[in-house]
């Protein structure tokens, strides 16, 4: 995988260095740093560190930071479902399948992360952060059809009528199968974009939304919950999907690989409490 320089191997937009609250200057090339590493074992503390990035963002402390890992089992709920009279039975259903229940960062409803997928997280320092809401929704979501459509894919950016957590930015095949989903939490001075990409496996989304769901009182069709390896027939490797889609971040900015600073884990570690599901 190629990192550290800017990759163009497309004709596309490309966004740049800001030079104003809105606008971006196309001679400063933006730089994002990379990285990797996840805590499948610990799914609360996996929110901590995105929310601590986020925070420390904001206070200008870290620079714009990309997030690609491969999660372990957990159910994300939003802040609509964390004040829905089912939530208490709906995380008692996630963690009686296997499941973490955790408090998420971004909006929307309950989305599946289990190791069949790919997390990422994107955190972007922005004194306007309100006001790029949806760019950011729009690049995120060509990023990922993107990468999909490299595999040989049909793929479309919307909602499909049914589908679970729905948003006008997620990722379908052949507007029938939603792959991606996406949400953003803004605070002052930064915005945070996540999403997760199913890969293998949606019988595992399937499993523990149908019970969560209906705890909730939501209605959905399962049957709108896809993956890239249903589309193509046979499971696919997920650090070489992971390694694609950076090369689509790649195509658009520097990446610049790098690690998980010490005062970003404390901070992560003291507000993971504050996402774990009662």
């Amino acid at each position: 995988m190629r990192v550290g320089r800017c990759i163009s191997n497309r004709e596309r937009p490309i966004r740049r260095g800001s030079v104003g609250p809105t606008g971006y200057d196309a001679t400063v090339l933006r730089t994002i740093k990379l990285i990797r590493r996840s805590f499948p074992h610990q799914p609360v503390l996996d929110t901590g560190v995105s929310h601590a990035l986020l925070r420390r963002a904001g206070r200008g402390e870290v620079g714009e930071t990309l997030r690609v890992s491969i999660p372990g089992r957990m159910v994300a709920f939003g802040g609509q479902d964390v004040t829905a009279a089912g939530y208490n039975e709906a995380a008692v259903e996630a963690r009686q399948r296997g499941y973490a229940a955790i408090e998420r960062l971004a909006g929307g409803r309950a989305a599946v992360f289990h190791p069949g997928t790919i997390a990422f997280t994107w955190t972007i320092p922005e004194p306007e952060a309100q006001a790029e809401i949806t760019t950011r929704f729009k690049e995120v979501a060509e990023i990922v059809a993107g990468t999909i459509e490299r595999l040989g894919i049909e793929v479309h950016i919307g909602e499909i009528p049914g589908e679970y957590c729905p948003g006008a930015y997620s990722v379908n095949a052949r507007k029938k199968h939603k792959i991606m989903g996406v949400g953003q939490r803004i605070v002052r001075g930064a915005a945070h974009v996540g999403g997760v990409i199913v890969v293998n496996d949606s019988a595992g989304v399937r499993d523990v939304l149908i019970p969560v769901y209906k705890a909730l009182g939501l209605a959905w069709d399962p049957s709108t919950a896809g993956s890239i390896e249903d589309e193509l027939g046979a499971p696919r490797d997920l650090e070489k999907v992971a390694d694609m889609l950076i090369e689509e971040f790649a195509d658009r900015f520097t990446i610049q690989e790098g690690l998980l600073d010490a005062e970003t884990l404390a901070e992560a570690e003291a507000l993971a409490p504050s996402h774990a599901s009662p």
